[in-house]
């Protein structure tokens, strides 16, 4: 079904305005499925209000917008950038600068934290192989205990039903009343 544009419009200012309703509620009171309604609340974020295309192969083509990235999506080299830029600013600057970038000073100490500590450790293949032998004993000896706390649980058990054994049937070096008549 064709709408026109006033109406997308109007739909849109009532899921964006002041009292703003969500699209599954709209949906409910206008008769509009609610997939049409997000379509165009999501459209009107890419083109202006008056400018909402009346054929489907146009919303395809039609490129959304992107909200800025997160911080874990900034890759190794953007916040190196991003730290040094920040490290020659002033507070009122970094202050600025940080909500332009959509980032937290928590962000800026971590990654600043990170790259120091990879500045000291250092990448070498020395301690690469250091820690692949280091990890190999440690699953040997990972692997020894697991098999003695096996074997030490079964010899709790043995022990138990010893234990439980002898209250059934008594010590046989214990003589007892009835054994030789006396």
């Amino acid at each position: 079904m064709q709408y026109t544009d006033m109406f997308k419009n109007a739909m849109i200012q009532k899921m964006t305005g002041p009292e703003a309703i969500s699209a599954s509620a709209l949906s409910e009171r206008v008769d509009v499925p609610q997939p049409t309604l997000s379509k165009w609340l999501r459209m009107a974020g890419v083109v202006s209000s008056n400018d909402f295309p009346n054929i489907a192969h146009e919303y395809t083509k039609m490129t959304k917008v992107k909200g800025p990235k997160r911080p874990n999506d900034w890759s190794a080299e953007d916040k190196l950038k991003v730290v040094m830029e920040a490290a020659s600013l002033d507070d009122e600057q970094l202050g600025e600068f940080l909500r332009k970038k959509g980032l937290h000073q928590t962000h800026l100490e971590q990654w600043r934290l990170q790259m120091l500590d990879g500045l000291q450790n250092g990448f070498s293949k020395k301690k690469t192989r250091q820690n692949k032998a280091d990890f190999k004993h440690i699953r040997s000896l990972e692997k020894e205990l697991r098999r003695k706390d096996k074997a030490l649980a079964e010899t709790a058990a043995l022990l138990v039903l010893k234990k439980k054994v002898q209250e059934i049937w008594g010590d046989e070096d214990d003589p007892t009343a009835g054994s030789n008549g006396k």
